[in-house]
């Protein structure tokens, strides 16, 4: 019986073992008023999707306040699916002390020894983007990378660990 490699040969020894978890993608409560899904693929060096990379989110609610509420976790956890997919349910976060609306996020895949930290900026959100100051701290020409594409049900972004159109990440 052949085996496959797993993430926890690279990332620990307990990455898939009770990480994600039912409503595990769901920052809130599926009858939220607000509510949209976020999502896209993760994609390795090569332009490959990555079956089975772990996404970490955490974001202010819809009025730019962070902290819990009921009905709002402010966080959410999902893995991708063979296809490289994920997808979170959550509320697009206001704008927090001066800042653009944006989601903090974490990934975590095999071959990566710390995870990799960027945010999901909104496409959609052009004025509040020019005046961030960590998003204005980004080349230009790399920006992008971290802008979320509306879609018809909320948002896509794509995360490329490497390669032509490497997302940004940041140094936490």
């Amino acid at each position: 019986m052949a085996l496959e490699s797993t993430p926890s040969q690279t990332v620990g020894p307990y990455f898939s073992i009770g990480l994600p978890w039912d409503g595990g993608p769901d920052a809130v409560a599926p009858d939220d008023a607000g509510a949209l899904t976020i999502g896209g693929v993760v994609y390795d060096g090569a332009g490959t999707a990555i079956p089975d990379a772990m996404i970490e989110t955490w974001q202010a609610d819809a009025s730019g306040a962070w902290g819990t509420r009921d009905g709002f976790r402010g966080f959410a956890r999902v893995g991708t699916d063979d296809d490289g997919r994920w997808a979170i349910r959550t509320v697009k976060p206001g704008a927090a002390e001066g800042a653009a609306p944006f989601i903090e996020v974490s990934v975590f895949a095999r071959g990566l020894l710390h995870r990799c930290v960027t945010r999901i900026y909104f496409g959609d959100e052009e004025a509040a983007n020019r005046e961030d100051a960590v998003l204005a701290s980004v080349p230009a020409e790399r920006r992008d990378t971290l802008l979320a594409t509306p879609t018809d049900d909320g948002y896509r972004f794509d995360i490329h660990l490497q390669g032509d159109g490497e997302t940004v990440f940041f140094d936490v």
